[in-house]
């Protein structure tokens, strides 16, 4: 009889974790839309810039404070008056607003690239960079089929997208190599992909 107990609780153990498994994993990897889905340009470049908020911000954090500062030597190469890497990431968090300001005036970006200018420790500096990711994340949201291509004062809503996602590569790779040169593997190149 206690045998019996015990296999039965044993398989309902086994089943509640095989069910449990199942969930998560279904919940953890979504549905990838069917080849000739027609995808809104939202949601195109929502997961492109997603993905590369998650790098950059990734790379950002990786960076000890007191690394801030750092920009390579000149004696590493040409590299002279180049950005610290503090300077990159305030320059990309200041950059988006220009990119993905969407309604903001030129006054309004330039002020808030100031502001952002003037940061200097790495929490402030994290914050101002999440703070213009949330803002792009609401541009790139209002895109839709229609107003994607109308030109703007700035150009085109999908174009200022494109535009912006460019340089967030353009920034990444340039914080990689200070990453790396400071013996720091960055987050999106760990895990043996």
């Amino acid at each position: 009889m206690h045998r019996m107990i015990r296999i039965a609780g044993v398989s309902l153990a086994c089943c509640l974790f095989a069910l449990a498994s199942t969930l998560s994993f279904s919940q953890a990897a979504p549905a990838k839309p069917a080849v000739g889905t027609l995808m809104s340009p939202s949601q195109t470049y929502g997961k492109l810039l997603a993905g590369l908020e998650n790098e950059f911000v990734g790379a950002a954090e990786a960076m000890p404070e007191d690394k801030y500062s750092f920009a390579p030597p000149v004696s590493a190469g040409e590299f002279k008056g180049v950005r610290t890497f503090g300077d990159q990431v305030k320059h990309v968090a200041g950059s988006n607003y220009y990119f993905f300001g969407g309604k903001m005036s030129e006054a309004d970006v330039k002020a808030k690239q100031e502001a952002i200018d003037k940061l200097s420790t790495k929490a402030d500096i994290l914050k101002a960079l999440k703070d213009s990711f949330a803002n792009a994340h609401a541009y790139v949201d209002g895109m839709t089929p229609e107003n994607a291509f109308v030109m703007t004062a700035s150009g085109t809503r999908a174009g200022m997208t494109a535009f912006g996602l460019a340089h967030l590569m353009d920034h990444y790779g340039q914080m990689v190599i200070y990453l790396r040169m400071n013996g720091i593997v960055p987050p999106a190149s760990r895990g043996g992909m």
